[in-house]
């Protein structure tokens, strides 16, 4: 009896634990990083999660809270743009925030996702007269430390 006992004992462990590490590898893949703070927005609050996908992409999901539209900046600007730093030091363009559409509210709230092939080692996001611009300008708004 008291081997039975230990057996289904062991098992119960054995699950637990490959459960467990079944729920960490998944949670880990993850990785959520913060803006650092805003010298051209001060209340301007946000975090990055990056997931790489099944066919080896980069889901990039970003929220930021209490972004000024781009136009009151000082010199005004029309959109946000986001970039990304590439394992090979490329800087590309991922996309734009408008800071003009229903999503950004009173609340001065964004969201921005995207799927990129490229491996992110730092994202920034800048205020940009065009959202087509091939090099970022020099109105760094937000950025995260390399990753």
């Amino acid at each position: 009896m008291k081997t039975l006992k230990l057996i289904f004992f062991s098992r119960n462990v054995l699950l637990s634990a490959s459960a467990a590490l079944l729920l960490f590898s998944l949670t880990s893949c993850a990785k959520k990083v913060v803006f650092l703070t805003s010298s051209v927005v001060p209340a301007a609050r946000g975090q990055v999660t990056v997931k790489k996908d099944n066919n080896n992409n980069f889901a990039i999901k970003i929220k930021i809270d209490n972004l000024a539209e781009a136009k009151r900046l000082e010199p005004s600007k029309n959109t946000y743009v986001v970039w990304i730093e590439t394992d090979e030091s490329m800087v590309k363009n991922i996309g734009q925030i408008q800071s003009n559409n229903p999503f950004m509210s009173s609340k001065l709230k964004a969201t921005f996702e995207t799927v990129t092939a490229f491996k992110p080692k730092k994202i920034f996001i800048t205020a940009e007269d065009n959202s087509d611009a091939q090099y970022p300008g020099n109105q760094f708004v937000l950025e995260t430390k390399r990753f």
